[in-house]
């Protein structure tokens, strides 16, 4: 897969492409030091996925990221960073971020960028402990007015959490298809267009 790296850390860049590219999955098409690099360069190279970090000099990540999104909606793009703050996390999937990983847990960052490809939105651990707290508070919004059952909805908590479609099943003891029918059932009841835009809007109707 052909990855753009953006970081304000010259060693933190080189140290990613070195390791990815090590590899032989991953090609890594530039890198960059700020969000108006990351929108430069996606512009010049329209990589698979953007490898960015959040906090930058001038614009940071998450401008980017809503920046990029705007341009085109399709572009996936992986945010790296050091900080696990609530509002971080919360930001990411509102603007459409694919995933969220710190960069101390170095070891996922490939089979995130591969999970990513294929179309997944993935967390890193420490995240994906802090989500049901983030989401105690969760939505009042009337699900049913829109004929979601009870089972779409935890379908729809579980895809907020992270989960792929293979983990759903497993934890709701349903085959991959029933999830995939159930999903597909969802974004037409929500009028949504994929996983991503479910996730971050469940986070918009909590309370």
């Amino acid at each position: 897969m052909n990855i753009i790296i953006i970081d304000d850390d010259f060693l933190v860049c080189t140290a990613l492409k070195t390791i990815l590219e090590t590899s032989q999955k991953v090609k890594v098409l530039a890198t960059g030091e700020n969000g108006e690099d990351a929108i430069r360069l996606y512009r010049k190279y329209r990589p698979d996925i953007v490898l960015t970090d959040i906090q930058m000099q001038g614009m940071d990540g998450l401008t980017a990221t809503q920046s990029i999104l705007a341009e085109e909606p399709d572009a996936k793009i992986l945010l790296l960073t050091t900080f696990s703050d609530d509002e971080y996390i919360i930001q990411a999937l509102k603007c459409g971020a694919k995933g969220y990983l710190l960069k101390q847990d170095y070891e996922s960052i490939l089979p995130a960028l591969e999970a990513v490809e294929s179309g997944q939105t993935v967390f890193g651990n420490e995240i994906v402990s802090k989500i049901p707290d983030l989401l105690q508070n969760a939505s009042q919004f009337d699900y049913a007015s829109r004929d979601i059952s009870q089972k779409e909805l935890e379908i729809i908590q579980l895809i907020a959490q992270g989960y792929n479609n293979k983990e759903i099943a497993s934890e709701l003891f349903l085959s991959e298809g029933t999830v995939r029918n159930y999903l597909s059932g969802i974004l037409d009841k929500l009028n949504l267009r994929d996983r991503t835009q479910l996730a971050v809007f469940y986070y918009q109707h909590k309370t």
